[in-house]
């Protein structure tokens, strides 16, 4: 089964799902909604949705009731990207190939569209019908996950890198999100304890892979191809796994934690779709 074949498939539904649901440019305030749907459709694989949906189905969940909840999940990470670009973040001027929000729209208009994108994302968690679901991702873009590991990530710039910082920065910041996209899923198609603990298992370790490979991206990618600036990590005294264990250590570290998530899966299941996502999250360029 091939990684970027589910990927595109996938996507497709979700983009048109978004398209549906998303404010229309034409509707008052025109500028906050032409903001919004600058960056949610500025490009991207969809892969929190997509791993949404395939968990949903992955559990046997059949209908599309699933779409809401899962392209709430693209929205809440397109806001973090909004806001992580900010001057008073990360300072980027080039996501996804384009000019970010705050180059367009302005700061003051970025950080509002963030904010929208946030709230219409639980607008669609609740369309979903579960507050569990409410509850895990809440959970994962609170102080306890997303934000929390932004304000790590913070604090630990200029400073002396060691392997704790950069674990806690990147599961909070990273993989709290892409685990609870998989949760999304699995609960909406009311799993079993058993697969709901193996499925949060496997997307702790692909969550982290993610996020090391993005650190050598930040490092060795062709900046057309990776679609963001290159080096700013280093610009920025950002603490990575690169800057704790080197290139090659980190490339070791990504591959057992996909190996780990690969196992971590039940054996009586058809896991082929999130094994192929999780070779493919270790050989991506971009």
């Amino acid at each position: 089964m091939d990684a970027n074949e589910i990927l595109k498939k996938e996507a497709e539904v979700v983009e048109k799902w978004l398209y549906r649901l998303m404010p229309d440019e034409s509707t008052p305030p025109v500028e906050l909604h032409s903001a919004m749907r600058y960056s949610v459709f500025a490009g991207g694989k969809r892969l929190r949705p997509v791993l949404a949906v395939l968990a949903y189905r992955w559990a046997g969940g059949a209908s599309d009731v699933i779409y809401p909840p899962a392209c709430a999940l693209e929205l809440i990470h397109t806001y973090s990207l909004i806001h992580d670009d900010l001057p008073s973040m990360d300072n980027d001027d080039l996501r996804r190939g384009k000019p970010t929000s705050h180059m367009v729209f302005g700061e003051a208009m970025a950080i509002l569209a963030g904010d929208a994108l946030h709230a219409m994302a639980f607008e669609l968690l609740a369309m979903g019908g579960r507050i569990e679901i409410i509850t895990d991702v809440a959970k994962a873009i609170g102080t306890g996950g997303l934000v929390g590991g932004q304000v790590y990530d913070l604090e630990a710039e200029n400073i002396e890198p060691t392997p704790e910082i950069v674990e806690k920065i990147h599961l909070n910041k990273t993989a709290a999100l892409l685990t609870a996209s998989l949760r999304v899923g699995a609960i909406m198609a009311d799993t079993s304890k058993r697969d709901l603990h193996a499925i949060t298992e496997y997307g702790k370790g692909i969550g982290l892979a993610f996020q090391i490979i993005d650190d050598i991206l930040d490092i060795v990618a062709d900046q057309d191809e990776l679609g963001k600036n290159i080096g700013s990590d280093i610009e920025h005294g950002k603490t990575t796994y690169p800057a704790v264990y080197g290139i090659e250590r980190s490339r070791e570290i990504a591959k057992a934690l996909i190996e780990k998530a690969k196992s971590s899966l039940p054996p009586d299941k058809d896991n082929s779709a999130f094994n192929a996502l999780a070779d493919f999250i270790f050989a991506r360029s971009h």
